[in-house]
């Protein structure tokens, strides 16, 4: 082994090394916004629940049907879900790109959770979740070889109108970056059951869907090792590396955020505290957070409110996209909260920022 190939060896084995003393094992949610709770407004449209993608038109819902009077009623964990509606000639899915590509030999699991709607009156024999590089589009998408297609055992899926489990394991081909969640059966209409025979006519089954997750089986997990080639000075952690008494209320601005001028996306330079960001959020899942953009007093007051706004929107939606679960808000403030005067150029970058808010820990 070359000195070069060691030294590479040395820093990525002590940085593993480093992080497992931080924090224990973090088993990562590939599936951004797997629960569905992180959404960019309210809205019945599941492309409000970034960044999950419709073919045909998806529900989502915010809270409990109003006339659901059900037991189960609502989403199984939180206050989010969707909704799949199948019948004899149409169907829906929901599609996602997931956090990172999928590594090829890896095993993963997957799992999913659905409840059939009160008022269908058909239900389905199978119920399935599509891995594919380009996303699904046409039925010559479906490879069998990357579906976890789930058949009842019983005829159909009813479960009496509760929440239960669909899951199974996927050995990656490696290069999937899209999941797809939905109903492949080649002709909908066979693959539909009538709950009461004695009404004929008109057909439809919906279904909710909530709590989505894809992680690596633990067999997968196992295999990697830590070896330690010599010992280096690690350099210290930025501002990320938060105070464990951290509290709520507290605000901890970002660092080196960078943004075109005087738009709101965010440069590559700043992907480095972002994924530091990621990496905090992901060893934390139960905090609570709110980005919180801030601008200088240059220009209009609507102007300022709404790109500071944008911009810790761009963060909030980096950070899902990412495999970020916790539950997160995304607020603009404008010139109202500056930390410096507004009198020279340095000051104004200053007031420039984006910050983290613990809401919750």
């Amino acid at each position: 082994m070359n000195l070069k190939k060691a030294y590479i060896l040395a820093i990525i084995s002590l940085s593993s090394l480093v992080f497992a003393q931080q924090s224990p094992e973090i088993i990562k949610n590939l599936v951004p916004n797997g629960s569905f709770e992180n959404y960019r407004k309210k809205s019945g449209s599941i492309k409000q629940a970034i960044p999950w993608q419709q073919i045909a038109s998806v529900d989502f819902y915010q809270e409990p049907i109003s006339n659901d009077t059900s037991r189960f009623k609502g989403a199984r964990t939180g206050k989010c879900y969707a909704g799949l509606r199948f019948q004899k000639k149409y169907k829906e899915f929901v599609q996602v790109k997931f956090a990172e590509p999928l590594h090829r030999g890896t095993t993963y699991e997957y799992e999913m959770y659905i409840r059939l709607a009160f008022w269908s009156n058909a239900s389905l024999k199978s119920f399935g979740a599509l891995f594919t590089k380009m996303g699904y589009k046409s039925k010559g998408d479906v490879v069998k070889s990357a579906l976890i297609d789930s058949v009842s055992k019983k005829g159909s899926f009813i479960n009496g109108y509760q929440w239960f489990k669909i899951s199974g394991k996927y050995l990656a081909d490696g290069g999937e970056k899209y999941l797809t969640i939905g109903n492949f059966s080649p002709n909908v209409k066979k693959d539909m059951v009538r709950m009461n025979v004695f009404k004929l006519g008109f057909k439809e089954a919906y279904y909710f869907v909530d709590d989505i997750s894809l992680v690596k089986a633990k067999e997968a997990i196992e295999k990697v090792k830590v070896e330690i080639v010599g010992s280096f000075n690690l350099e210290q952690d930025s501002v990320l590396e938060v105070k464990k008494d951290v509290k709520v209320g507290e605000k901890i601005a970002l660092k080196n955020i960078f943004f075109e001028n005087a738009r709101y996306y965010l440069l590559p330079e700043s992907y480095a505290e972002l994924n530091k960001l990621a990496q905090y959020l992901l060893r934390n899942p139960q905090m609570e957070v709110q980005i919180n953009g801030h601008s200088d007093n240059v220009g209009s007051k609507s102007k300022n409110q709404k790109i500071s706004e944008q911009r810790a929107r761009e963060v909030f939606e980096y950070l899902i996209k990412k495999g970020v679960q916790n539950k997160m808000y995304f607020k603009g403030y404008g010139s109202l909260m500056p930390i410096a005067s507004n009198d020279t150029d340095i000051n104004r970058a200053k007031n420039r920022r984006v910050e983290f808010e613990i809401i919750k820990n």
